[in-house]
This record gives C-alpha cells, structure tokens and sequence, in this order.
C-alpha cells in the first residue's frame, strides 16, 4: 500500500461466496448499512489461514452481537471453499459469507494482492456502515491474526463513531476511560 486506504470509501465489487450452504451473490452494496470486517488471507487447504478462520468463527457471535458482519476473501473460487467447508472440521463451523476473488478484483481494490502468486496477503479491514474503512491491518502470510484483538479494535472504532470528540488509548475496553484531546492534555499522558 503506497497510499493510506483509511477514511476512503470501499470500491465496487460483484462476487459470489459461500455461504451456509448456498453460493450467495456478494457486492460492496452489501457492506452498507453494518459494520463490516473483510478478512483476506492466502488460500484455502493451507496451514495458518484455517487457525485464522478457525478463530474468527470462535469469535462471530459476538462480532454478530455487536452489528458486525464478516466477510473471508481469497483467491479461491466459491467452490473451493464450499469444498474446504465440507472436508474440514474447521472451516466447517464457520457461519460468515467465504467470498471467492479468483480474478482477484477485490483484493487488488483492498491493495492486498501478491502479484507473483495471485495470492492474497493476511489483510483484516473494518468497515463502518457508511462505507468507509476505519481499520486496516496487513500481516506478511507467517503471521496469523487474533479475532479477540479484532473484537477490541471493532468496540473501540464504533466508541469513537459514536462519541464525538473522544479518543481510545492503547488496549482500550469497553467500560474503561477514554480520551478527549484538548490542549491540556499535552505532555500530560
């Protein structure tokens, strides 16, 4: 990424993904409205990315709970992963929409794509209801992700959208006390 994606509105994107059990239709329409997390990682039969998607799966009720819809992205197709759903205990309990990108138009729209490989990086990007990409994450492929720390990362994006003039410090929980910047904060933290 040479040019920061945050605060930029989502680009358009037309796919299909699985899921439960059906191959849906996915577009950034869809993003709309919710708060959105589009998870991209490698491929599908791998080794870190079904602990990743493992993970997130653990985690989907309560993302659920807080108005927040996953979407996992790879260069598969949809039939891959259907495929993978049904052969894998893991990848089996997962609930979220696995949107295939085999042309790769959407992790390229996220600035993700490994060009040489036609693979994606491990690229985790928050979404707030108007469209609008409030975090964005990118690991190199070595390097698996916490969905908890992604919990923690959600609350306090949708804190600061709601409160106005407040900011979250560092390992920020919901309940804990927040920040409003002003000049007699300065030098005082």
């Amino acid at each position: 990424m040479t040019q920061s994606i945050i605060n930029t509105e989502i680009k358009p994107f037309s796919a299909t993904a699985y899921h439960n059990g059906d191959f849906v239709s996915v577009t950034e329409q869809d993003l709309l409205g919710k708060w959105s997390v589009v998870f991209f990682y490698p491929a599908d039969f791998t080794f870190v990315c079904p602990t990743e998607l493992g993970d997130m799966a653990d985690h989907y009720e309560k993302l659920q709970s807080m108005g927040v819809e996953v979407y996992s992205v790879s260069t598969d197709t949809h039939f891959t992963h259907k495929a993978w759903h049904d052969s894998s205990d893991t990848i089996g309990k997962i609930q979220y929409p696995m949107i295939g990108d085999p042309t790769g138009t959407i992790t390229r729209n996220f600035g993700v794509m490994i060009e040489e490989d036609g693979l994606a990086l491990r690229g985790t990007f928050v979404i707030n209801p108007e469209g609008v990409i409030k975090v964005a994450e990118v690991h190199d492929l070595g390097i698996g992700r916490s969905a908890a720390e992604l919990v923690r990362k959600i609350q306090a994006a949708q804190y600061v959208a709601t409160h106005d003039g407040e900011v979250c410090p560092a390992a920020w929980q919901p309940g804990e006390d927040t920040l409003a910047p002003s000049l007699d904060l300065v030098g005082k933290i």
